[in-house]
């Protein structure tokens, strides 16, 4: 029986098949060959009991990609949750996310939520800053169901890591897409002796034939890692069209002369929000120490 990985704990794996979710254990051979089973992995399962449904997983199906952080396998894009107000959106915390996914070549949706108690300007400025950098963004309201349609089209036939703070609504959010969500998580907390209200590890929940969503312990730091501060140019999409116009090759854009991207920046076609945080991430860049 083949299925796929939803969720692991202290060494039982919960792998979602066409009869329901098996709790299995991992065969010994893969410690042997130094593979661990990941969340969204495509697995083989050898059952051991239907009632209830327990096994072994004997095979790992050849992996698309892995994820360090999360931990998990095979996912086609991912999705970042900000809340537009209470909490104020951590625009750092977000190019930094959007960097770690550029390094992945994983297509980002951005998600604001909260739509509902936002101001015109707030909605404005995050169109400004985030809808000219080439990444899809969408204004919803998790709390009154607004906008989950556009998000359900955007996982149709996907698997999609869902990500961002705690505070945001991702929970509101994935309770909505998949109802089942709670009664899930319910289920499986039984089981384990947990509690459901916080998630502590990354865990699929299927919305239809291929189509999952992960949700993911929130996030309140994220290094950027293995990028140096000249390569970090390329993870700002919007810097491109303007970078031809700079006086010198391998300009960084922050205190040389005659800098197109700076006159962008002037005239108001890159947003500030974004430069500034470009900023920021190459001084650290440019401050750490190599061993």
């Amino acid at each position: 029986m083949q299925g796929k990985i939803v969720k692991g704990i202290a060494g039982f794996y919960y792998v979602h098949t066409a009869t329901g979710v098996a709790e299995c254990k991992a065969r010994g051979i893969f410690r042997k060959d130094n593979m661990k089973p990941l969340v969204g992995d495509n697995v083989e399962i050898e059952l051991v009991s239907r009632e209830p449904l327990e096994g072994n997983i004997t095979r790992i199906l050849p992996r698309k990609n892995a994820l360090i952080r999360p931990a998990s396998a095979n996912i086609d894009q991912a999705l970042v949750i900000f809340a537009i107000t209470r909490p104020n959106p951590n625009y750092n915390l977000l190019d930094r996310f959007l960097i770690a996914m550029e390094q992945k070549r994983l297509p980002v949706v951005i998600c604001f939520n909260k739509k509902d108690i936002a101001s015109p300007r707030e909605l404005e400025g995050l169109q400004r800053a985030y809808g000219g950098c080439g990444y899809q963004v969408l204004f919803v309201s998790g709390g009154r169901g607004e906008g989950i349609g556009e998000i359900r089209k955007c996982l149709d036939g996907k698997t999609t890591v869902v990500a961002g703070p705690s505070g945001v609504g991702k929970s509101t959010i994935i309770n909505a897409l998949s109802p089942e969500a709670d009664m899930e998580v319910g289920e499986i907390s039984r089981r384990i002796g947990r509690g459901k209200n916080t998630t502590r590890h990354a865990q699929l929940f299927a919305l239809g034939e291929e189509t999952y969503i992960m949700d993911t312990p929130g996030f309140t730091s994220l290094n950027v890692e293995n990028v140096e501060k000249e390569d970090l140019q390329g993870f700002y999409p919007e810097f491109q069209e303007y970078e031809k116009q700079c006086r010198f090759g391998g300009c960084a854009h922050i205190s040389e002369p005659v800098c197109g991207v700076k006159d962008a920046l002037r005239a108001g076609r890159i947003s500030q929000v974004r430069y500034d945080n470009y900023v920021l991430i190459y001084e650290e860049l440019k401050g750490r120490k190599k061993y």
